[in-house]
């Protein structure tokens, strides 16, 4: 029986490089499983939550047209916003600013259509009016927003 020695001859170098290409290679995988895995949800976000919510009621915001008062009257309940209207709309006003009323409907078609003051259209015809317009709907319906975050505060 004639056994041979076969000797091998490893150098540390070699087996460096080649044990850091390896933990690179798994980290690597690794990283691209986490990043294409699709991620978990929350089992809570299956409930549908109102987007905004509101304290019922009707709040007003005041513009002054050429020395003239327009009060934007927003109402709404709880989640809703059920009717957008100008009040005291004085015939001066309406003949001065002849784009308010036609801007002011195609607003309230949207919003009370959407729920929502995001994604509004207007033309450019009447782009700044509509503008002081949803800037006076605004400032309504945040009264309403920080009426019904004060509620709950206290309910608390």
């Amino acid at each position: 029986m004639s056994s041979k020695t076969k000797i091998v001859v490893l150098h540390l170098k070699e087996l460096i490089y080649t044990g850091i290409f390896a933990v690179l290679g798994i980290l690597f995988i690794v990283l691209l499983i986490i990043m294409f895995l699709p991620k978990n949800k929350d089992n809570n976000s299956n409930i549908i939550q109102p987007a905004n919510s509101y304290m019922p009621g009707v709040y007003t915001t005041s513009l002054v047209l050429n020395d003239n008062i327009v009060d934007i009257e927003v109402t709404v309940d709880e989640t809703n916003i059920n009717s957008i209207r100008i009040v005291n709309l004085d015939e001066a006003v309406a003949t001065m600013y002849p784009l308010i009323e036609p801007a002011f409907e195609d607003l309230v078609t949207q919003i009370c259509e959407n729920q929502s003051l995001d994604g509004l259209t207007y033309s450019d015809d009447n782009k700044y009016t509509s503008m002081v317009l949803l800037d006076a709907i605004k400032a309504s319906l945040h009264k309403a927003e920080s009426a019904a975050a004060a509620n709950s505060l206290e309910e608390q």
